[in-house]
């Protein structure tokens, strides 16, 4: 898996190294984009691909036949061997001589649960997890949590009730290191771009320079 691993370099070639985990969309256009601009801020980014043992390759359309397409492969997807290729590319980034300076991980949907369980199960220097939708109840790994963590959600999310995000909140604030940001007027998947069905611009825009403001502090590039 980690042979084919997809990597972006920052302009001076050498940075800290972000895992940066898929939504159930694959390595599309977004998630590239995403990669770009993360590098372009000074990280070394891999995407490890998650959907490799059942369906190598996945890439999906953001409407709705894509949407279920993507739903049907991610019911195969088994989370704790995905949660093994994430701390494996973890460790594989630092293992590269062009990756300085820690190891953080970020993800979306998908990956924004397996982000978290990363940063409970494994050893990353930072985490970032945007709406994952089964943080609210593994919640109590939080504990585990040893490196700064931020969680964003949607308030008006489909798929995970405000409820649910209340319950990461209150989580989030006994929680040294921790911290929450929901954009109450936006829905899942709001950072995505090419998806005009859940992309919220005003909301995307708020959320991503509080991600990379939290970078910065967390993990300098």
């Amino acid at each position: 898996m980690l042979t084919d691993l997809p990597l972006w370099h920052p302009p001076s070639g050498r940075g800290p190294g972000l895992v940066l985990v898929q939504e159930i969309f694959g390595l599309d256009d977004y998630l590239r984009s995403v990669a770009a601009d993360l590098a372009a801020a000074g990280y070394v980014v891999a995407v490890p691909e998650l959907f490799w043992r059942t369906a190598p390759g996945w890439s999906s359309t953001h409407d709705e036949a894509g949407v279920a397409a993507s739903m049907e492969v991610a019911g195969s997807f088994d989370p704790e061997l995905g949660l093994a290729d994430v701390l494996a590319t973890i460790a594989h980034l630092r293992s590269l001589p062009s990756v300085t300076g820690g190891v953080g991980v970020l993800g979306f949907c998908l990956g924004g649960s397996l982000a978290f369980a990363a940063a409970a199960e494994g050893d990353p220097d930072t985490a970032v997890s945007f709406y994952g939708s089964t943080v609210a109840r593994q919640i109590d790994a939080l504990s585990r949590v040893g490196c700064p963590i931020q969680f964003h959600f949607g308030g008006q999310d489909p798929y995970i009730p405000r409820s649910d995000v209340a319950v990461v909140e209150a989580a989030v604030a006994a929680h040294p290191g921790a911290e929450i940001h929901v954009q109450e007027e936006a829905g899942h998947a709001f950072h995505n771009n090419v998806a005009p069905m859940f992309h919220h611009p005003e909301a995307a825009a708020r959320a991503w320079e509080l991600t990379t403001e939290f970078l910065r502090r967390t993990l300098p590039a």
